[in-house]
């Protein structure tokens, strides 16, 4: 368990960061089958920031955002979706700017479950 009480959880062998996640996953896979959906991936990661180098040499690493889902819906979108429990605190805050880089840099506006 973590420190927001959140518990991993198991389904068809892909391990969750909590229930409600997992839930989520059952959720998406019922709309995949019934043609609402298609292309479902999970934890994919995206470049917000490529890595900074100075004289050949990296002096600030890549920022990267992993979406908990991804799909494109019926109407041919394509969504990311990142399942939240707790919406407080510096972790939150972080999320916030990679949302916004998201939409910036690849005009995907992310989902929040």
């Amino acid at each position: 368990m973590n420190k927001y009480r959140a518990k991993k959880t198991v389904v068809d062998g892909h391990v969750f960061d909590s229930k409600k996640e997992a839930r989520r996953y059952g959720e998406l896979r019922l709309l995949e089958r019934a043609g609402e959906i298609h292309g479902l991936e999970l934890q994919k990661e995206f470049e917000l920031i490529p890595v900074q180098r100075r004289d050949g040499r990296v002096c600030e690493r890549a920022v990267k955002y992993r979406a908990d889902f991804c799909y494109i819906d019926k109407s041919g979108q394509y969504v990311a979706e990142d399942v939240k429990g707790y919406t407080g605190g510096a972790a939150y805050r972080l999320f916030a700017v990679k949302r916004k880089l998201m939409l910036q840099r690849y005009g995907i506006e992310v989902r929040e479950i």
